[in-house]
């Protein structure tokens, strides 16, 4: 890839950055809390991250990933049930938010539209949000679904970048193919940071960038 690509993949960090990105998830990461409701919200006394998905996207797999802690973020058994914000605190670092994952078709509808209410006032009302990792499945490119939550997060002003996900699960044949597709997707989003993560929780690849991407955040 080269930089001249719009949205071109993110780079390697330089052994700084590689460095404070593996000080940062070293050190102690542990669960907060779960929110269902704004004013259950943690005080605004840091920054935070926040990572939002499909289900099954593997969003749970790579916060366990960044953090080198296999249970820490847990799947729900029956996808699209899960339906609170979980918070993690990192050591000296942002706040890790572990958004439920949306575009489950099986969900009641009462508990989708109180996850979107939710969502919505999360994203609008939270001054200390950084930056939004929206994780596509790099196997199925930008799906509609996900298109949704990137026009919230450009209504919200949240800058948010793309985090494929599995990307070692695609055949090389086609994977130029499906970055074509997510650039030209992204292109549309005027709150779309202009690199792309490509990742794999299983074989590590992506974790040092993403883990560097972060600890560079202020």
């Amino acid at each position: 890839m080269t930089a001249s690509l719009p949205f071109p993949l993110a780079e390697e960090p330089d052994d700084a950055s590689r460095e404070a990105g593996r000080k940062l998830f070293a050190a102690q990461t542990d669960f907060l809390k779960g929110v269902v409701a704004m004013n259950g919200l943690p005080p605004d006394d840091r920054l935070e991250v926040c990572f939002a998905g499909r289900s099954n996207v593997g969003k749970s797999t790579l916060i366990n990933a960044l953090t080198g802690r296999k249970g820490l973020a847990r799947a729900s058994n029956t996808p699209g049930r899960t339906q609170e914000i979980n918070y993690f605190t990192t050591t000296g670092g942002p706040y890790l938010v572990d958004l439920p994952g949306y575009g489950y078709a099986n969900a009641p509808v009462a508990i989708v539209e109180k996850w979107q209410r939710l969502l919505k006032s999360y994203l609008q009302g939270r001054a200390t949000l950084r930056r939004a990792f929206v994780l596509v499945d790099h196997r199925h490119g930008i799906k509609t679904v996900d298109e949704e939550i990137m026009t919230l997060l450009d209504k919200a002003a949240v800058t948010f970048q793309v985090v494929m996900t599995k990307s070692d699960k695609v055949k090389a044949v086609e994977r130029d193919n499906i970055l074509a597709q997510v650039r030209e997707k992204l292109s549309k989003h005027p709150a779309a940071f202009p690199e792309i993560v490509l990742t794999s929780s299983e074989k590590g690849d992506g974790i040092e960038t993403l883990r560097a991407i972060i600890a560079s955040l202020d």
